[in-house]
């Protein structure tokens, strides 16, 4: 009697460790399962730049990956990487192609071949700032999308405000321009030729010693770069005259895109226009606050061209032949160039 209650005791304290031990199991498992849930629900992009971080292509890369991530409620995060971390000026839109980054954004105007109706609207086209610039070109990529974006999503587009010539001389004409070494970039090389400048190819990290040991006498950029890469210190004039801007787009990896839930496109593509008008607002913005502490504190002078119109000729020359090298490749040239007029038009007078 007593061997059976035993037994019955030992029996029962068996199934209940048994009970227990499949129980903790049965916990353990669907914690993990919980983990892999919520780690499946994270969607993460990483998004590759080739300038430092500070500069205006930067902050706005910044500003878009914080507004997608608040705006999906965290369901997204994005791995940033600037200053060429990831992926460079050289190899970013194939970067992206082949999956190396989800997001790369870059300019276009360091490939000019690449992208020939883009060309034409880099030339100087009488925008008076970055904001017009950066909404022009958008709508231009949007209409007349380049065959080299075909197979990504296109994020976001906008410019940089025209360039201007920075120098330790003061340059008020052609001849004052004629024989001058200047860093230049992208499609600058044929104008500055044509304008009777020597230009001169190099990275923006090689300028500073360039300006220093009398290599260049100045360079052709947006004003921005005064203070961000302290070129105020080595100049002393900028030339008001608008020159070329440059395009930068940002694209997604198509496969990326497609893969994404409805509720985060519906957000990226939200950001599109939006990330146009606020980092062309930006950096003028910026380029007023940059202008003003570079007079306040390093006294550069802007100094007005005598024979703009001269200037001017030689520009409408290069865009009409950027016009002609895309019709002559099958590409609507000449209405992308009475569009480009329209949308400068248009967008110059609601300012």
């Amino acid at each position: 009697m007593r061997k059976g209650i035993l037994f019955s005791l030992i029996a029962l304290m068996m199934l209940f460790m048994a009970a227990c031990s499949s129980t903790s199991s049965g916990n353990q498992s669907s914690g993990n399962e919980s983990s892999g849930e919520k780690s499946a629900d994270v969607i993460e992009l990483n998004y590759a730049f080739f300038a430092p971080a500070g500069t205006f292509p930067a902050v706005q890369m910044e500003k878009w990956a914080e507004e997608l991530e608040k705006r999906t409620n965290n369901k997204v995060k994005v791995n940033t990487f600037p200053g060429g971390t990831l992926l460079t000026a050289e190899n970013m839109y194939d970067g992206v192609a082949n999956g190396l980054a989800d997001i790369g954004l870059s300019s276009t105007t360091y490939e000019p071949g690449r992208f020939p109706l883009l060309a034409v609207s880099d030339m100087p086209s009488g925008y008076p700032n970055a904001k017009v610039a950066s909404k022009v070109i958008a709508d231009l990529v949007n209409e007349y999308t380049p065959e080299a974006f075909k197979d990504f999503k296109i994020i976001t587009t906008f410019a940089s405000e025209p360039a201007y010539i920075q120098s330790q001389q003061p340059i008020e004409s052609l001849e004052d321009l004629k024989g001058k070494q200047l860093r230049i970039s992208g499609a600058t090389t044929d104008l500055f030729k044509e304008l009777g400048a020597a230009p001169v190819g190099m990275s923006q990290s090689e300028v500073a010693e360039a300006l220093q040991t009398g290599i260049v006498n100045g360079y052709v950029s947006s004003r921005e770069v005064l203070k961000d890469m302290k070129y105020a210190e080595m100049v002393k004039y900028i030339t008001d005259y608008p020159l070329t801007v440059n395009t930068f787009v940002a694209v997604m990896n198509k496969s990326k895109w497609d893969s994404l839930p409805e509720d985060v496109k519906t957000v990226i593509d939200e950001l599109n226009t939006e990330m146009t008008d606020f980092t062309g607002d930006y950096l003028d913005n910026y380029v007023g606050e940059v202008l003003k502490w570079s007079e306040d504190e390093h006294s550069i002078k802007t100094v007005p061209l005598k024979d703009s119109e001269n200037w001017t000729e030689i520009g409408n020359k290069l865009q009409l032949n950027a016009v002609k090298k895309a019709e002559e490749a099958g590409l609507p040239g000449q209405e992308y160039q009475n569009r480009l007029k329209e949308l400068v038009e248009k967008y110059s007078q609601e300012q």
